[in-house]
């Protein structure tokens, strides 16, 4: 009986280890939880560190499945142009991969931004061609991603006439990466009539120009009126309306850096109706007797900063007219040039509202003046709130100017209503002139207020002909410190003017 149990329970056991031969009981063993094979996790990757890629930890050495091949893409006869990415895109992660524990959730990844290469659409950039009609076609393409830029390549020359960049369905943050020349037609019937500007950008948000690449204007024809390439049949260049090389309209958030602009057929940076806008590390170039070309002009916009700039022209280095406010210009080179310029204001007996305007740090010389304050007889509104410091000047005629009777024509009519001026305050202006070290002209019915000068020096230069003293009409104010020469025509106080502002006088 003893015998038979034996043989049973030998029987029994054989039949449990041939049960457990077919199941693999090993797999409750590898973790805490029960889970099927799969590809290592991240985490356990970058545990292990440096085994050879593809490698596996699963405890059975399998082979890690390999990606599915592409398909193949149909040549087309006739390709659309595609943007370029930025950079080569990383390869996406393993299949099985994820993130480890430590780490948590991952980050989506950043999108990498789309290059719209102008070439790409056609352009020859051989400075003969017209390649006005690919810059379009790479800016309709570009305007429809957010972040992309349009890449005008280096060692090209692209001959491109008057074009818009616009908005306002643009997606924002676009980039015009300039790295090449663009170059203006000079030939009139390129031009048409009524044209304000070039180049411009118009209603963007979020506009960058950046680059090592030159705009040039060729605008020799246009102070000169004669050139080789004009046909005599249509309008001379002279008798168009004069443009701006590069504007921007009713725009947020615009950068300009690192670009050349010369040769403007007028002025050669413009604002207009603009907000929070950065210019520095720019060079503009013109001869110093080249008509009308401003550097930089600022029309109706707020929140702007230029800085870190070599700006000479024919003209000021930088305009400041009617609506602007909270604007910051510093660290300047100017010359040759007009100098720095609020106005002309109320021209045509039209309001002017200027406020909040901040120059400092700026290098003049070789210029008509240094700091200025122009405004026509017969304008209203205010200018207020500005601060002219640390300006050194070489050889400048008329360092520091405020103007109320200022007139570029022959003669203009004498008229009493003036666009007041009050808050101007000088600090460290040192240097020499060659004509007059200070004239303050200003109007009888809107006398100038609250002007002060701190640490004004400044010596007449050598070998001159003839030298005038400071100028001083209805001009109110202190001297905080003594100047060389004394100013003693500024008049101390306020003016004694019974004159009731009204609503078109106060900004």
């Amino acid at each position: 009986m003893r015998k038979l149990s034996t043989k049973s329970l030998v029987l029994l056991l054989l039949l449990v280890i041939a049960c457990c031969n077919s199941i693999d009981l090993c797999e409750g063993r590898r973790g805490r939880h029960w889970r099927p094979k799969k590809g290592p996790a991240s985490s356990l990757t970058k545990k292990k560190g440096k085994g050879k890629p593809g490698s596996q930890h699963n405890g059975q050495g399998s082979p890690k499945p390999s990606l599915a091949p592409k398909p193949a893409v149909k040549p087309n006869p006739n390709p659309k142009p595609k943007p370029s990415p930025a950079q080569n895109p990383k390869p996406s992660p393993n299949p099985g991969s994820g993130p480890s524990p430590a780490q948590g959730k991952a980050k989506p990844a950043s999108p990498t931004p789309i290059i719209y290469n102008v070439v790409d659409f056609g352009a020859q950039g051989d400075g003969v061609c017209d390649d006005t009609k690919a810059f379009e076609d790479a800016w309709a393409e570009a305007c429809k991603e957010e972040a992309s830029t349009v890449m005008v390549p280096a060692d090209y020359q692209f001959l491109v006439g008057p074009i818009s960049f616009s908005g306002p369905y643009c997606k924002p943050n676009i980039v015009f990466q300039l790295e090449g020349t663009i170059i203006a037609p000079t030939n009139a019937k390129a031009w048409g009539e009524g044209l304000l500007q070039w180049l411009e950008f118009t209603k963007l948000r979020g506009i960058t120009i950046r680059g090592k690449g030159v705009i040039e204007g060729r605008g020799s024809i246009w102070w000169t009126g004669t050139d080789d390439d004009i046909d005599p049949v249509h309008t001379s260049m002279t008798s168009l309306t004069l443009l701006f090389a590069l504007r921007f309209y009713g725009s947020y958030n615009v950068t300009v850096t690192g670009i050349t602009i010369q040769n403007s057929p007028q002025c050669h940076l413009k604002f207009d109706n603009c907000e929070s806008v950065a210019v520095y590390n720019i060079s503009i170039s013109s001869p110093g007797d080249s008509i009308n070309t401003d550097g930089i002009h600022l029309q109706n916009s707020k929140d702007v900063n230029i800085h870190h700039n070599n700006l000479s022209c024919g003209d000021d280095c930088v305009s400041i007219q009617t609506g602007c406010s909270n604007i910051n210009v510093h660290s300047l080179d100017c010359g040759p040039g007009h100098g720095i310029s609020i106005g002309g204001l109320g021209r045509d007996n039209s309001k002017a509202c200027v406020a909040n305007v901040t120059v400092r740090d700026i290098n003049m010389h070789n210029t008509m003046t240094a700091v200025r304050i122009k405004t026509w007889q017969g304008g209203s509104g205010l200018v207020e709130n500005v601060r002219f410091s640390n300006i050194r000047v070489s050889e400048v005629q008329t360092p520091i100017i405020i103007d109320q009777f200022y007139c570029d024509h022959t003669s203009c009519r004498n008229q009493t209503q003036a666009v007041s001026i009050s808050g101007v305050h000088y600090e460290n202006i040192r240097g020499t002139f060659t004509v007059k070290p200070v004239h303050f002209a200003c109007s009888d019915n809107a006398p100038c207020s609250d002007i002060s000068l701190t640490n004004v020096q400044l010596q007449p230069q050598k070998e001159q002909f003839h030298m005038y003293d400071p100028f001083c009409w209805q001009a109110y104010g202190e001297l905080y410190t003594p100047t060389v020469p004394p100013v003693l025509c500024l008049q101390n106080g306020k003016p004694a003017s019974n004159r009731v502002l009204s609503d078109h006088d106060t900004c």
